[in-house]
């Protein structure tokens, strides 16, 4: 479901929770393949844009999964580069949305979920973290 759906039952609530998938290359890059990193770039825009434009008007929850690899069929499908860089760190598709369950709603920000060690290694050292934030009351 779109976002642009759940809108207004959200602002009639004046509660929601939003979840984006994108991947680590949202965050940082994935070399060889532009049209996959510059869209998760866009999809962790979107999660950024979605919280901030709303954040006067409703307590809304944006979570930014961002997994360096996931087992699934695209995963499987990659050949091997793929299977070179990933394989081995892939983790299951439950754990990609785990963090973001366990968080719950939230509202007014946007939290970006790294279950990887290595994508949490490379941002901390470009002194990046995770939005923090909430809503009042």
């Amino acid at each position: 479901m779109r976002s642009r759906e759940l809108l207004p039952a959200w602002l009639e609530r004046g509660r929601g929770c939003f979840v984006v998938t994108a991947s680590a290359a949202g965050l940082l890059t994935m070399l060889g393949t532009a049209t996959y990193s510059v869209t998760k770039h866009a999809a962790e825009s979107y999660a950024e844009w979605l919280a901030a434009t709303y954040a006067h008007r409703v307590c809304l929850g944006v979570h930014c999964i961002c997994p360096q690899g996931v087992r699934t069929n695209m995963l499987a499908q990659s050949g091997e580069a793929g299977k070179l860089v990933l394989q081995d760190a892939a983790i299951e598709p439950e754990l990609a949305f785990a963090e973001a369950a366990a968080r719950g709603p939230g509202g007014g920000h946007v939290s970006s979920s790294c279950q990887h060690p290595e994508v949490r290694g490379v941002l901390r050292a470009a002194g990046q973290r995770p939005r923090q934030g909430g809503c009042a009351g």
